[in-house]
């Protein structure tokens, strides 16, 4: 089969389309011959070493396609082996891509749970872009913060997958969501999506003016962060509040002043992707919601993986980039 192959850490350019044996069929495991699979930060953490994945190695966690025993068109649940707690992952927990090949390939192997019917109406590239977005958003707003109907909901860095998806899902259940972001083009096309309102985050006192947009300037129910603005992200947050954190793409390190936190009855959540049972619930949100298809910023072909990840570090699309399989 044809794949893209990472024969050492780097820049963009060590990604190589290269033949490689198919994978072999195992009992419990099931084969999908995919169609498409979707790009991600951990992407880039995987390709730059930070995962001491193995060498050579298929990226990719990412993807949608055609189950090779049954023929059902299905997606890739990139969680692999949970575990039996809801709470956190056990310690076998791993995404698939860190160390099992992933979906850079015209076939991937994964265990027979974490395939799921590919839901009516997406398309191949809009399906495979659904999986590790949706299911991280989903457990972060829901199962871990918690959200309602009619809380306000303050969501940093409109235009990221994680962003997209959260002002689509928050939206769709009738919460009231407010973005950040470096573009004013961005904050739009949030507001295309569900969004009613957002803020420069380049501005240094975002924070305050995103709080004036809250109910009687109090502050916000949620704020999800993905980025590891901590501080600035609880001096938006209402007395009481939840702050939900899933990434650091912008600070590794977070300094916070303790008492102001326990006086002012913070919740700090911390979260990563998500078990079974929230790729189920996702699905099901889908289907009782009208959820727009997660936004495609650009489509490239599988040998093009290289040109992909280039234009995902880049930062300027809205949505998500795709390879297609053909």
């Amino acid at each position: 089969m044809d794949a893209v192959v990472l024969r050492e850490f780097g820049e963009p350019d060590v990604l190589r389309l290269e033949s490689i044996p198919d994978p072999v069929a195992s009992p419990g495991w099931v084969t999908v011959r995919l169609k498409a699979a979707a790009l991600n930060w951990h992407d880039v953490l995987v390709r730059r070493g930070k995962y001491s994945s193995p060498l050579p190695h298929v990226l990719g966690a990412d993807g949608a396609g055609i189950r090779t025993d049954t023929g059902e068109e299905v997606l890739v649940l990139p969680s692999l082996w949970w575990g039996d707690r809801e709470a956190a992952p056990g310690a076998q927990w791993e995404i698939l891509g860190d160390h099992q090949r992933g979906t850079y390939a015209e076939l991937v192997r994964v265990p027979e749970n974490c395939v799921a019917p590919k839901p009516r109406g997406l398309n191949w590239e809009q399906s495979a872009a659904l999986p590790l977005v949706g299911l991280t958003t989903y457990r972060a707003l829901f199962t871990r913060g918690r959200l309602r109907a009619g809380e306000n909901l303050l969501v940093l860095g409109a235009g990221g997958g994680v962003a997209t998806m959260a002002v689509m899902l928050a939206s769709a259940i009738g919460a009231n969501v407010t973005v950040t972001s470096s573009s004013a083009s961005k904050i739009t096309q949030a507001q295309e999506l569900g969004a009613a309102n957002g803020v420069l985050y380049t501005d240094p006192e975002w924070p305050d003016a995103a709080r004036a947009l809250s109910p009687e300037g109090q502050g916000f129910d949620l704020v999800l962060d993905s980025v590891g603005t901590w501080e600035q992200s609880i001096a938006a947050l209402r007395p009481g509040g939840r702050l939900v954190v899933l990434g650091a793409s912008r600070s590794d390190l977070a300094s916070l002043d303790v008492r102001p936190f326990y006086f002012g009855q913070y919740e700090l959540i911390g979260t990563t992707m998500g078990s079974p049972q929230d790729f189920a619930g996702l699905l099901t949100l889908l289907d009782a919601k009208d959820v727009p298809p997660v936004p495609i910023s650009a489509v490239l072909p599988l040998a093009e993986a290289a040109a992909a990840h280039k234009h995902l570090e880049q930062g300027s699309g809205f949505g998500k980039v795709v390879l297609s399989h053909g």
